[in-house]
């Protein structure tokens, strides 16, 4: 019998250890249309829950945000200098006993953002891969409560900045951590209505993905290189336009392609950008459309006239990053929607920016390219994962199965 008593609890005990390998958890992801900024909901707080905004960002290390926005501060705890926590995160310092964090500005208003490290709990979603299940609460859930002036630049319904970085404490890691899940999350920015934002993903349920049929979402994978810069950075070996590969001299491609949440439009060294407007310019007028000068931040604009203006479909010509694979070059090919903005009803601009001769950065892709795309983050294996684009294939990023 006690042999049974075993064999049952050592069965038990595996099947929790398999559920809990396998939770995921699932976040929205809102579109704020006049500022470009994308945020997610979270709840902080044990007693008096405090749903707050926090604009995402893949190059911050530690959550900042306005703890006057928390509806009950009786269990917020400040963190003490001395405590491991603080001396675990990089960049900190003290202010008396208490711990300070300095880290970049995202949006750049303030070069540096000052706030004091503080811990409470956060509540999160279940997810089975589309809906959203039960609450979790993640805690101790470590943070800092920034200055007021640091606001400045953040969309109206935002209240701070959610670390998404390769780091130590960015939100997603604290979450893994305290779940013991794998070290992962994805995101699919929603060019409308609301996006997904899951963390330690296994199923992605986007209709018509993984419905009845089962079919999961195709996905390309590339190394992520230079983590330890906190950045997520791909190496790009070539760029295409309509099929066509630009003349670029080998040095523009060395630095690779960093990957941004809070830059608007892809951004390009003057020379990247100057070879792909150039090419994209003879390509769109073989097609049928005509250039149109400028427009505000866009320097090379087309009308359309009477081309196909539907989904991602667009008629425009396709430009595609040359990316390192298993068994050799992959690639992430951009489409319609995700080449060109439309600035008038018939008129799109390459949705690309020249970024001048000497950019910190060679290349950085912003949202407006990586929008109704899945995008997956494996620190578990260093690797990026990306879909086609979802609008190919009549589905988009807020796109929800049916609640039954």
């Amino acid at each position: 019998m006690g042999g049974l008593t075993h064999l049952i609890v050592f069965v038990s005990i595996l099947a929790a250890i398999t559920l809990k390998s396998e939770a995921q958890y699932l976040l929205p992801i809102t579109k704020h249309e006049p500022t470009k900024q994308f945020y997610t909901t979270i709840n902080i707080g044990s007693s008096a829950k405090s749903p707050l905004n926090l604009l995402l960002d893949l190059g911050t290390n530690l959550t900042w945000l306005n703890c006057r926005q928390i509806k009950s501060l009786s269990s917020l705890r400040l963190v003490t200098c001395q405590s491991s926590t603080c001396k675990s995160i990089p960049g900190n310092g003290c202010d008396g006993k208490t711990c300070l964090y300095r880290q970049p500005n995202p949006l750049g208003k303030s070069p540096v953002v000052t706030g004091r490290v503080v811990q409470d709990s956060a509540s999160i979603s279940t997810t089975d891969g589309g809906k959203f299940l039960s609450k979790v609460s993640v805690r101790p859930f470590t943070f800092s409560c920034a200055e007021e002036k640091h606001f400045q630049g953040l969309s109206p319904p935002v209240a701070g900045v959610m670390a998404l970085s390769p780091g130590k404490f960015p939100f997603w890691r604290q979450v893994t951590t305290a779940f013991n899940v794998i070290p992962k999350f994805s995101l699919c920015l929603p060019s409308s209505g609301t996006g997904h934002f899951y963390i330690a993903g296994v199923h992605y349920l986007i209709p018509p993905f993984n419905g009845p049929s089962g079919r999961p979402i195709p996905m390309t994978l590339t190394p992520l290189k230079n983590i330890e810069s906190g950045n997520y950075i791909i190496s790009v070996t070539s760029i295409y336009v309509a099929g066509i590969p630009l003349s670029l001299k080998p040095n523009l491609l060395d630095g690779g392609a960093k990957l941004s949440t809070v830059v608007p439009y892809t951004v390009l060294h003057t020379d990247i950008y100057n070879a792909l407007a150039q090419s994209f310019t003879l390509k769109a007028k073989a097609m049928g459309l005509y250039e149109a000068g400028s427009s505000g931040q866009f320097k090379d604009c087309f009308d359309l006239g009477g081309t196909d203006r539907a989904g991602a479909g667009l008629k425009v010509p396709a430009i595609e990053l040359g990316l390192p694979g298993r068994a050799g070059e992959v690639k992430w090919k951009f489409h319609g929607k995700n080449t060109v903005v439309y600035v008038m009803e018939t008129v799109v601009c390459l949705a690309f920016v020249d970024g001048g001769k000497t950019p910190n950065d060679l290349m950085v892709i912003g949202t407006h390219q990586l929008q109704d795309y899945m995008v997956e983050f494996d620190l578990s294996t260093t690797l990026l994962a990306f879909s086609d684009s979802l609008l190919l294939h009549n589905t988009s990023c807020s796109s929800w199965p049916s609640q039954k």
